[in-house]
């Protein structure tokens, strides 16, 4: 079979993982060919996710690692036998791929943590909302490339919605709540989805107000999903240039740091939603 050209960001971390307990091992991959009458070639395509791997084959790679987590063994045999083809891969040569690992990542998470300081996060915007914002970011885009971007941001949103959403948590800055990224009734009608969606068991929306002591918190913008075990959990900074997926440990732990530090600095869900009408009476 050819390797794949495009992996998704699922199956890279698959074979990032595998690679990983490889290491631990003290293994060369030419050794673990040698086990699996395979070849060096092939499991080095596994590793970078150009390459599919069979659940039985993680199960005797775990073995061979002497891995004996068995809830990350699962997990890894989970993300080696899935096929799911998401609504995502409509976009599929229509936009650029990172939209596309993004929405697969928040597919497969067990749960959503969202920090934004500029804008609303993109989870919850309207269509005109997101559209001033991807016009503005990205002038003269024509309607054929812009329409698809606001398209799939709101088909996103899926996650939120069916007999088993996932838990989601946003923390945003009152100047995200205050910037006018349109006119007045874009933004009324904004701050009224924020607030119909944060009624909603499994939303949770959180506010950073602009007179809160010691926030030195500006580029903390970040969206942290969970795993099916804390090991798969990652985390995506948001930036000028795309730096793909973060899933090392000592920078999900500096996440986690973070989040906890932002979370301290936010209004409860009360609070803030009354926060966030006090907002939108002012507009």
């Amino acid at each position: 079979m050819a390797p794949r050209s495009q992996p998704t960001a699922r199956q890279v971390r698959l074979g990032t993982e595998l690679r990983r307990l490889r290491e631990a091992a003290g293994l060369k991959a030419r050794e673990v060919a040698g086990l699996l009458n395979s070849t060096s070639a092939q499991i080095s395509q596994v590793e970078a996710g150009l390459a599919g791997v069979s659940a039985e084959r993680v199960r005797r790679l775990a073995a061979h690692y002497a891995c004996t987590d068995e809830a990350l063994i699962d997990a890894l045999v989970a993300m080696a036998t899935d096929r799911t083809r998401g609504w995502w891969e409509d976009f599929r040569g229509v936009l650029p791929t990172p939209f596309l690992d993004v929405a697969e990542l928040e597919h497969h998470a067990t749960f959503l943590h969202d920090v934004v300081i500029i804008h609303v996060p993109g989870m919850l915007q309207t269509p005109d909302y997101a559209r001033a914002v991807f016009s503005y970011m990205n002038p003269g885009l024509p309607p054929s490339e812009l329409e698809p971007r606001v398209e799939h941001r709101m088909r996103r949103r899926t996650i939120l919605e069916g007999d088993k959403p996932t838990p989601y948590e946003a923390i945003v800055h009152e100047f995200a709540l205050r910037i006018r990224v349109s006119d007045r009734r874009v933004a009324h009608a904004q701050l009224k989805q924020l607030l119909d969606l944060s009624e909603r068991d499994h939303v949770t929306v959180r506010v950073i107000p602009v007179d809160q002591d010691d926030f030195a918190g500006g580029g903390a913008a970040m969206m942290y999903l969970g795993g099916p075990v804390p090991r798969l959990d990652t985390g995506l900074r948001d930036a000028p240039v795309n730096k793909g997926p973060i899933d090392a440990e000592a920078q999900l732990q500096r996440l986690r740091t973070l989040l906890l530090k932002v979370g301290k600095a936010s209004l409860a869900p009360a609070q803030s939603r009354d926060f966030i009408h006090r907002v939108a009476k002012e507009l």
